[in-house]
């Protein structure tokens, strides 16, 4: 039976060790993996421009002897010039594997519902677990463990915060998140993660004072105050999240030197100063070189028959 990627929450703990191992392997030895998936060909479905998820999956296809067809926004229109479930079921007898950017996740529920081949969530609304793996891998790459770690985020309760609360859940990493009141992460997610932290090992926690979540953190991480699809709210939400930044003084409260990651783009002097982006204790652009690392180990995962 074919096996999709939509949610974290669908992956196991043991399977989210596998995909790290298969990930360390990939990036010491490249050359080695180079016709893993030649003959296969991956289908990107995107319905919001990207920098960070397209190039990486096109260049972790290409890696691996494979191919990819980028469609756009306006080549399918999704839902409008034609049903969901009918591309689904076009393109899986064309490709073999499917990878949707959209909105709605329902979308990317639908289309995995109605496709013969595998469906690889790139981001929606509510979920992005690409990201969050790769942001999890590359706090075990830099600090060697996750158990007994603590990871504050400080921001939106977004998909990324939502696919970060299911990943540190599994993998034993406790998480301690302060966004504003209105702000909160989805709330069956919240509960969800606070069960699967509790059988792990992990712990999580919620405020509305990043002095507060940071406190003790090895990691503090942060995202836009504004989505794409969400700019009609962005002068409620400058207001909203004005008190939300990560900058020296409030790293400071971490009693530690920690980490500073964020999911780019970034908009420097609103959720992340500058000098804070730039520091020598920013991973930014190590979690961004390991999307295209850990989606490669997803991809070999769910594409290849070895």
């Amino acid at each position: 039976m074919k096996k999709d990627f939509i949610s974290v929450k669908d992956v196991t703990s043991q399977e989210i060790s596998k995909i790290f191992g298969l990930t360390g392997k990939l990036k010491e030895n490249k050359a080695g993996f180079s016709r893993m998936l030649a003959g296969k060909t991956l289908a990107l479905i995107f319905q919001k421009p990207s920098n960070r998820t397209r190039v990486s999956f096109e260049v972790g296809m290409y890696q691996l002897g494979g191919y990819s067809i980028y469609l756009g926004p306006n080549e399918i229109n999704l839902g409008v010039r034609e049903a969901v479930g009918d591309v689904a079921k076009t393109l899986s007898r064309y490709v073999d594997g499917i990878v949707l950017r959209t909105f709605a996740h329902e979308n990317v529920l639908e289309m995995a519902r109605f496709s013969d081949k595998p469906v690889i969530n790139g981001l929606s609304d509510l979920m992005h677990p690409c990201q969050a793996l790769s942001d999890i891998y590359t706090i075990k790459e830099k600090l060697h463990t996750l158990k007994g770690l603590t990871l504050a985020y400080i921001g939106d309760g977004n998909n990324v915060c939502n696919s970060l609360l299911y990943a540190s859940a599994k993998t034993g990493l406790n998480i301690q998140i302060a966004v504003p009141k209105g702000y909160e992460p989805d709330s069956l997610v919240l509960k969800e993660a606070k069960l699967e932290a509790l059988r792990m090992g992990g712990s999580v926690k919620i405020t509305h004072q990043p002095q507060e979540a940071v406190q003790g953190a090895d990691v503090i991480y942060t995202d836009t105050w504004t989505s794409m699809g969400q700019e009609k709210e962005s002068k409620a939400r400058k207001k909203a999240f004005s008190g939300v930044q990560i900058n020296k003084q409030l790293l400071k409260l971490s009693g530690k030197h920690p980490l500073i990651m964020h999911c780019l783009p970034a908009h420097r002097g609103e959720e992340i100063t500058g000098d804070v982006l730039d520091s020598k204790n920013s991973i930014v652009f190590d979690q961004a070189e390991n999307r295209m690392h850990v989606q490669k180990a997803i991809l070999i995962t769910l594409l290849s028959k070895k």
